[in-house]
């Protein structure tokens, strides 16, 4: 299908900052240097994509408040944040390519690594930065790039499936994090991911890495208070063709999905089915990325 109209979603230029007189003027520097590259890529993908045969439109991420529809292809600019933003309103129709617009530099990170954590963005999703937007995206509307396919998570509550698909991955808890998660056991909550986020939050607990196409979910039971047997089942694997089934037990929950801006309240007694049957993602991967194997 040939690519003719084109959105460009926007990662916002407005970086909130702590107070000069709070801050370290090496971290005002690093932060100023931060959204100076982030406004550069945009103007730079934005001539980029004037000089294509293509209709095009930007918009701040922060407008997105319906589905995106009516669009060949979309292009984030910003980091993975951006597109899991993305994510949110995209069915299984419209591939989308990331640039990662202010990418961390490794030289910087060592010079300021007993100051401040000097990471930029990680763009783990993103293909391109401004070094090859060009050429990634002339790849792609030639055709000779092809978008591949990312498992997303569907959750439904008694049987009423929630309108946002996970990406990443969704945690099931008590809004008080202090406080019990009570299911058919007891924890401070369940997390289940994709592929994609397997390397996030969940590889971070001590799960471990998927190839990015795979199809499976990963599952952990965060912190459980168990015995016996049933420690035996508290991570391991959703595969493609099973759903995983539990009840809430606890006087108020939530679902979070992707983080903590999506979420969906839950209360006693309410039943929880997830699976990986929601409508995949079509995105452009970092050819880096494809060629990693199962660990």
């Amino acid at each position: 299908m040939a690519m003719k109209r084109l959105l460009l979603l926007l990662k916002p230029f407005n970086v909130s900052a702590p107070p000069p007189s709070q801050t370290h003027p090496q971290v005002l520097h690093f932060l100023d240097s931060r959204h100076k590259m982030h406004h550069e890529a945009v103007n730079f993908c934005q001539a980029i994509v004037k000089k294509k045969s293509v209709q095009w439109k930007a918009v701040l991420r922060n407008n997105l408040s319906e589905p995106i529809k009516d669009v060949d292809m979309v292009v984030t600019v910003g980091g993975d944040g951006t597109l899991l933003e993305a994510s949110h309103y995209m069915d299984d129709t419209i591939p989308v390519l990331g640039v990662n617009s202010d990418p961390t530099r490794i030289d910087e990170v060592e010079k300021f690594s007993s100051e401040f954590d000097a990471t930029r963005s990680t763009g783990h999703l993103c293909a391109a930065t401004v070094e090859n937007f060009e050429q990634v995206l002339d790849g792609i509307l030639e055709g000779q790039i092809v978008p591949s396919k990312l498992t997303r998570i569907m959750t439904s509550v008694n049987a009423h499936q929630l309108s946002t698909f996970a990406l990443n991955d969704i945690l099931v808890a008590h809004p008080c994090p202090a406080s019990l998660s009570r299911f058919s056991f007891r924890s401070s909550g369940l997390r289940v991911s994709t592929a994609a986020g397997s390397t996030a939050a969940m590889h971070s607990a001590g799960g471990f890495p998927m190839h990015i196409l795979s199809q499976d979910l990963q599952y952990m039971v965060r912190e459980p208070i168990s015995h016996g047997a049933l420690s035996d089942f508290m991570h391991g694997l959703v595969e493609h063709d099973q759903k995983m089934d539990t009840t809430w037990s606890s006087r108020r929950g939530v679902i979070y999905i992707d983080g903590s801006h999506v979420n969906y309240s839950i209360k006693n007694g309410d039943f929880i089915q997830i699976s990986s049957k929601a409508p995949v993602l079509k995105i452009f991967l970092p050819h880096q990325l494809l060629q990693l194997k199962n660990t």
